[in-house]
C-alpha cells in the first residue's frame, strides 16, 4: 500500500472525522452531488456521509469529494415556468452582442465580450487599417 493511499483510507473516520475512502473506491450506496444529479436526485439536506480523497501529486494537497447516501436522497425539484423564463432571458443575453445588438445562435465569447464582426471592426479601428 502506498503512503498516499494510506492517507486516504480511513473508513472509521478516526483521522478526518468522517469516513474517508480513496478516489473511486467508495462503497456502493454513496455518491457525489454530480452523480446524484445524473440520477435525477439531490442530497435533500442530509449531512455528508463520507468523503473520497486523493492526494495531488504535484502539490501534495488532498482533493476531496463529499459523498451522500443515495437511499436518503430526494428527487430533483421540477423547474417552474418562472425559472424557465429566467433561464431563457439569461441565455438570450449571452447570445446577444452588446456592441451591435445582433442575436446569434451561439454564446458570445466572454473573453472579448462582443461578436466576431465587432472584434474585427474594433481591431481595424485601433490599428488604423
Amino acid at each position: 500500500m502506498s503512503a498516499a493511499w494510506g492517507k486516504c483510507f480511513d473508513p472509521a473516520g478516526a483521522r478526518y472525522g468522517i469516513p474517508t475512502y480513496p478516489w473511486r473506491l467508495a462503497p456502493d450506496g454513496l455518491a457525489t452531488r454530480r452523480q446524484l444529479r445524473a440520477q435525477g436526485l439531490r442530497p435533500g439536506g442530509q449531512p455528508i456521509a463520507a468523503q473520497a480523497m486523493r492526494i495531488n501529486r504535484r502539490t501534495g494537497t488532498p482533493r476531496v469529494a463529499y459523498l451522500y447516501c443515495v437511499d436518503r436522497a430526494l428527487p430533483v425539484r421540477p423547474m417552474t415556468s418562472r425559472k424557465w423564463g429566467a433561464l431563457a432571458l439569461a441565455m438570450l443575453a449571452r447570445r446577444t452582442c452588446p456592441s451591435c445588438g445582433i442575436t446569434y445562435s451561439y454564446c458570445i465569447s466572454r473573453r472579448y465580450g462582443m461578436c466576431g464582426m465587432c472584434i474585427d471592426a474594433n481591431h481595424a479601428a485601433q490599428t488604423g487599417s
